[in-house]
């Protein structure tokens, strides 16, 4: 990850954070490798987090003191996160999207890619709860000449609610917004996937909004890399059968496939073999 020699402090450890959680604890060395910092650098980043209380330093890194099922990361730091893997699941994602369609996009780093990825599409109605994904189509109305909206822009409803650290507005503002709307499609954004959690996130507020954009899908299309497969946030919020198609990436196992495949009629590996979308 040789981009996050130039994060900021907060955002290389909350990086260092995610990491740590995510795996059970971390090396130093492995951490100077990922973040391609130096090893005093990693070093003070662990004794700030240390006084913070939420990791303990042993010989050689760091382990968590905090569950990982409540930890939400903010947007920059998922941002760093398999950037690689979330471009190929967008590109793949977007293809799937017809001109006029009425479609959602969660809150997420993944959706906000997909999003990216949409604006050449023509006549789009796009709900979202996503500040983040709302101002990629903003931008881009904007783009022409004179700031002018370009032909055939999306037009976007912006959910209200209260903003979480990823940006995603959630409650019962956004859930009464959602809740009287109907998309063709739900490109959907999840912290975690498992066979007996189902999808889940780590913010409770979140996991009802999720419920409500899949209440009013006629669609609903997962977008996840291959790391958040077996992960398990603090709260579930739709069975894997829920799920009508998984976009995932090509570091995803083949044990890992098979699974999915399972419980998921579509199952559509970005970058690499496809299933049935």
């Amino acid at each position: 990850m040789s981009d996050n020699q130039n994060l900021l402090a907060e955002q290389r450890r909350a990086l260092i954070l995610d990491e740590v959680r995510r795996r059970g604890g971390a090396r130093v060395n492995e951490l100077t490798r990922k973040l391609n910092v130096s090893d005093m650098t990693v070093r003070r980043d662990l004794d700030a987090l240390a006084r913070q209380g939420v990791i303990e330093k042993v010989h050689g890194g760091a382990v968590p003191v905090s569950d990982a099922r409540t930890h939400e990361p903010g947007f920059e730091a998922k941002s760093a996160l398999e950037p690689g893997a979330k471009e190929e699941i967008a590109r793949a994602a977007a293809a799937m999207v017809a001109p006029g369609s009425a479609i959602a996009l969660s809150g997420g780093t993944t959706t906000y890619a997909v999003a990216q990825r949409l604006l050449d599409v023509p006549d789009l109605t796009v709900v979202t709860n996503s500040v983040r994904v709302a101002d990629v189509f903003h931008t881009a109305q904007g783009a022409g000449p004179g700031g002018a909206p370009q032909p055939g822009s999306a037009t976007v409803v912006l959910t209200g609610g209260v903003r979480t650290p990823s940006d995603a507005l959630v409650g019962p503002v956004a859930d009464q917004a959602i809740g009287s709307l109907h998309f063709d499609v739900l490109f959907l954004g999840v912290h975690g996937v498992s066979v007996e959690a189902g999808l889940s996130t780590p913010n409770l507020a979140e996991a009802e909004t999720n419920r409500r954009l899949i209440r009013s899908a006629r669609r609903v299309v997962v977008v996840a890399d291959h790391t958040k497969w077996g992960k398990v946030a603090l709260s579930s919020f739709a069975r894997l059968e829920e799920v009508d198609t998984l976009v995932t990436d090509a570091g995803v196992s083949e044990d890992v496939r098979a699974e999915m495949a399972e419980y998921v009629p579509g199952l559509v590996v970005a970058g690499g073999d496809e299933g049935g979308a």
